[in-house]
């Protein structure tokens, strides 16, 4: 059993639902790391409300808390209540981020960095979670005390064991409040700073969720705060056990283990957990492919290319070979990815050539542009009868040789960003086929991050190179299924093949371009 294609698959049939209910723009599981960085702030923002009255002290600790949720309900009630809520949420969506990508396979090759970074992550957020628990100072704040100091003792790395601090009430001092106070401060910037580094390799990161996503996102979060407020367990009391507690789940399930299982066991099994995620996108490593390849003789250093690649992985510098253009493009080889969205963003990637060979100013040296136009050339000569279709799908899309047919040819880019839009116009107008279907990732959820949204750009003329105002729409499809949409597919691509058949051929309109 494939694990991975099992929870592609059950993440696509859960996204489909949520496209139905949110809209693709709008869908939560393709914005989780926005999602992620808005519960930061909310959890950021509600903290420097809550510790505008915290006060530090053995009995002061509880007793501020106690205030801000009972006597301050309305304001200070409802950003503790924000501030637990959306810290359980931040866990939620990181987790399943991780997952996802994983599952994905958005992990490997050149993206190692955004998923190393993503590890360190998990721990800063569990730390913070934790050391806020502390503050409180109530019985479940207790039973984290002691059952992290016990734990942490097992390491042996302390001159004394740090559990004597809470052997009693005597024993604990203010400084204890002091020093998780700064704790609970230095963690998120440390926290703040990876998440930087997480999102450094990407062009145009997803920082920030639609606004329609990110106010229903907080309203529901008041909501909850409102009816099921925070509320805090009896104060904490040293010289009594606690007998009973109703931990936060999503923060401290390793804590009833401690019970159960030796310290330096889960120490083991947790350093390994984080080791083993660590080298994830080694094993095995993703498979190298030859980076985009810039032709200086072909490249008048237009830019767009550098704008339209998903990675950073496109500079622009001064001209180097002497040619009458103020600058060239320049692929970092450990940055490129191989999609060939710079490819599909390049003006001089058109098959409409009548002359030289077919050499653009950058391009993919597994994928050239002049393949492709052979294979849309056979393609063409081999399809038959009326409403011939030819599928450009995506690498990672639901395009299968399955759907070969007299009438149906299937040929495989990149990404569907890789695909210049003079392609869809070299197809119709010159009557290789009746139609053109571009299929590839879900909508909103490209594997290259930005190719669905550059093609659907491209198409509609609000990005360059887009497709010329002759080209008839009503002969083009966009099928955004995602890998596991096949049978979707096949369905789209006969309504379109009969539509098709109700056109008719495609007449030009002028005879004077030579194929």
């Amino acid at each position: 059993m494939n694990i991975r294609l099992w929870l592609r698959n059950g993440f696509e049939r859960v996204e489909r639902v949520f496209d139905a209910a949110f809209s693709p723009a709008h869908n939560p599981m393709h914005h989780l790391g926005a999602l992620g960085w808005f519960f930061y702030w909310i959890v950021i923002v509600s903290g420097i409300y809550l510790y505008i009255f915290f006060d530090t002290g053995i009995t002061q600790a509880f007793a501020s808390v106690e205030y801000l949720t009972h006597e301050q309900w309305y304001v200070g009630g409802v950003m503790r209540s924000l501030h637990r809520y959306a810290s359980d949420a931040l866990v939620v969506v990181a987790l399943v981020h991780l997952v996802r990508e994983w599952a994905k396979d958005r992990y490997r090759g050149k993206r190692w960095l955004a998923w190393i970074t993503g590890i360190p992550m998990l721990w800063f957020i569990y730390a913070l979670g934790i050391s806020g628990y502390w503050l409180v100072w109530d019985e479940l704040a207790q039973y984290i005390a002691i059952g992290t100091t016990e734990w942490l003792d097992t390491l042996g790395i302390f001159g004394e064991p740090i559990a004597r601090n809470f052997l009693d009430q005597e024993t604990l001092t203010n400084r204890f409040f002091t020093l998780m106070v700064f704790v609970h401060i230095l963690v998120p910037l440390l926290l703040l700073f990876v998440m930087w580094l997480h999102i450094q390799r990407n062009a145009r990161p997803d920082v920030n969720p639609p606004r329609a996503l990110a106010a229903g996102t907080l309203v529901m979060l008041v909501v909850l705060s409102l009816v099921t407020p925070a509320v805090s367990h009896p104060a904490a009391d040293l010289d009594r056990i606690v007998a009973t507690v109703n931990p936060d789940w999503f923060y401290l399930p390793v804590y009833p283990l401690l019970d159960h299982v030796p310290g330096l066991a889960l120490w083991a099994a947790l350093g390994i957990g984080t080791l083993l995620l660590l080298v994830f996108p080694w094993l095995p490593p993703a498979r190298k492919q030859a980076m985009a390849v810039v032709s200086l003789a072909n490249c008048n250093g237009c830019a767009r290319c550098h704008a339209d690649c998903p990675f950073n992985a496109i500079e622009m510098k001064p001209r180097s070979d002497g040619l009458a253009y103020d600058s060239e493009a320049v692929v970092d080889p450990d940055l490129c990815v191989a999609c060939g969205i710079c490819v599909g963003a390049c003006p001089t990637a058109t098959p409409h050539r009548r002359a030289g060979k077919l050499i653009p100013g950058i391009d993919l040296p597994e994928a050239p542009i002049a393949n492709l136009r052979l294979q849309v050339l056979e393609a063409g000569a081999r399809l038959t009868g009326p409403g011939r279709i030819i599928v450009f799908g995506c690498g990672h899309g639901p395009l299968s040789s399955a759907l070969d047919s007299a009438s149906v040819a299937g040929i495989r880019v990149p990404c569907s960003g890789a695909l210049p839009p003079a392609f869809i116009d070299f197809v119709i107008t010159r009557g290789h086929a009746d139609g053109v279907v571009i299929a590839g990732c879900r909508e909103g959820d490209c594997h290259h991050r930005l190719g669905v949204e550059w093609t659907q750009a491209r198409i509609a003329a609000r990005r360059d190179p887009y497709l010329r105002a002759r080209v008839p729409r009503e002969r083009l499809r966009t099928m955004w299924l995602g890998s596991s949409g096949g049978h979707e597919l096949e369905q789209a691509l006969s309504v379109f093949r009969e539509h098709l058949n109700t056109l008719g051929p495609y007449e030009r309109q002028t005879d004077r371009e030579a194929v």
